[in-house]
């Protein structure tokens, strides 16, 4: 259903479609695994947030704004696959994200993915690293 209302309200797409529809399945819940316990209550898809990281920082979004954005825009609700009655996420979970992304070797094992956005023309050369998806040593 958020697909539909998202293609019938932007039929000329947007970035953050964009992102879904060429970039779809970049990440998965496997490759953040053993990023998060498995023992609690499972609440958000950490693949959600590596998707919001990336419309996020071209506009120079915040966090608060990013989140406040998926939460009122369709088209950002279906950039990370979530539901019309979805009731989004805090803020915090997008810094949670880029937390457990510096720990060990994450950085270097999501990096592919991060770069791959500069082979989809999502990026171009001269855009700079942004402070707000990785940590500054990776480069896109």
């Amino acid at each position: 259903m958020t697909a539909q209302i998202a293609r019938a309200s932007n039929p000329g797409g947007t970035t953050a479609m964009w992102v879904r529809d060429r970039l779809d399945r970049l990440w998965c819940d496997e490759d953040f695994a053993d990023w998060y316990p498995r023992d609690g209550r499972p609440w958000l898809s950490p693949a959600q947030p590596a998707t919001v990281c990336v419309p996020q920082f071209l506009p120079g979004l915040s966090d608060r704004q990013a989140a406040e954005v998926v939460r009122c825009r369709i088209d950002f609700t279906y950039a990370p696959a979530m539901e019309l009655d979805d009731s989004g996420f805090h803020h915090s979970v997008l810094a949670d994200f880029r937390d457990r992304l510096t720990r060990g070797d994450r950085a270097d094992r999501a990096s592919p993915c991060y770069a791959g956005l500069g082979t989809a023309s999502m990026v171009g050369a001269r855009t700079p690293a942004p402070r707000t998806m990785v940590p500054h040593h990776i480069c896109l």
